[in-house]
């Protein structure tokens, strides 16, 4: 791995790791031995351009941001192509720079669009549902969004990166909470959060970026625990 931008897990455990630099996914089963890898740089099919998120979806398909080329792509389980969707602007489908990317229960596919400051949501058939956000750091507003993540229920958690919070909608994107401020030491700050998922049980889990370390909230922003620190050792 040159690059490592982002984590997905199937059914299986089975784990898709985005490799941003090589331009490429590779698979690891649940104890991280190889098992496969696909895409290289370019803009055809199965070729990403530093892609930054994947999410793995109820059927085993695997959704890909495939970030410079501004678009989704969603393949097989073992890298086979399906469809696409997406290409650069502003408008409703189009992208600028997507870097999150999540999948509800229902298969609706749910894009950090990380540029245009916003968040787009669209079918299991790449079909646009609806969006929102805009730059600025109210409520529903975003800077550089890069990580979302759905739970159970159908609710939404945004990492909104350089606003150093997270935020909290319903399905339509209806506003409903955030915590976070900007720091490094207190319980509860960020420094950049980069991404952020949420387990069976409820709990978020946050990648806070720039402070080195990972922090656990309940499902309404309440701190729970954190671990993480600079350096290469385990932990």
């Amino acid at each position: 791995l040159s690059s490592s931008r982002d984590i997905a897990v199937d059914n299986s455990g089975n784990m898709y790791v985005v490799d941003g630099v090589d331009s490429r996914v590779q698979k690891l089963d649940p104890d991280g031995d190889f098992i496969t890898k696909w895409g290289s740089m370019g803009d055809g099919n199965e070729q990403f351009w530093h892609p930054s998120g994947i999410a793995v979806g109820r059927l085993g398909n695997v959704y890909v941001a495939d970030t410079t080329n501004h678009r989704v792509q969603e393949l097989d389980s073992e890298g086979g192509f399906i469809k696409k969707w997406g290409e650069p602007g502003s408008d409703d489908g189009q992208f600028r720079s997507p870097s999150g990317i999540a999948v509800d229960g229902l298969g609706n596919v749910y894009v950090a669009d990380t540029n245009n400051n916003r968040i787009q949501k669209f079918d299991s058939e790449g079909n646009f549902i609806t969006n929102w956000g805009e730059m600025g750091d109210g409520d529903g507003q975003f800077r550089s969004p890069h990580g979302v993540a759905v739970d159970n229920s159908g609710d939404v958690y945004v990492a909104d990166t350089s606003n150093h919070r997270v935020q909290k909608f319903d399905s339509t994107g209806n506003f409903l909470t955030k915590w976070g401020t900007e720091g490094s030491g207190d319980d509860g700050q960020f420094h950049d959060p980069e991404d952020i998922a949420v387990g069976n049980s409820g709990s978020v889990y946050v990648v806070d970026r720039f402070s080195h370390r990972v922090q656990k909230f309940d499902s309404d922003g309440g701190f729970l625990t954190k671990w993480g620190e600079f350096g290469p050792e385990d932990g």
